[in-house]
């Protein structure tokens, strides 16, 4: 499941700064590695479909043994990586033609967007 390190050097992190939770002591996630296999499975499933939900999930995470919310973000964090290889392909062939691109490249459908700006790994 979720793994937390105990304190993060509490001396390095300066004063108790009221605003932040927890005090000066801060808990650190570890980050989840996947193993070959399972990112293999992983990959499968989201070349099937980008999105994985209910008793699909469930299944998914059984199977690879990992937790529904491991797998949950997986998928969420697959979705902003593959976005961004889409843009910057879309990128690459409009500069092929001399076409010059808006500043502004992070402009996707903004429901999706909103659901998939989470970058943390469990």
């Amino acid at each position: 499941g979720l793994e937390l390190s105990h304190c993060v050097g509490a001396n390095s992190l300066g004063p108790a700064v009221p605003w932040r939770s927890g005090g000066p002591c801060k808990m650190k996630r570890v980050r989840t590695v996947f193993k070959p296999e399972q990112l293999e499975r992983l990959e499968q499933e989201f070349l099937k479909q980008q999105y994985m939900v209910g008793t699909e999930r469930v299944d998914l995470a059984a199977t690879l043994h990992l937790t529904e919310t491991q797998v949950k973000v997986w998928f969420q964090n697959r979705r902003i990586k593959w976005r961004k290889q889409s843009m910057e392909q879309k990128a690459a062939k409009l500069s092929q033609f001399g076409v010059i691109q808006p500043a502004t490249a992070d402009s996707t459908d903004s429901k999706d967007h909103e659901e998939d700006t989470v970058d943390v790994e469990l």
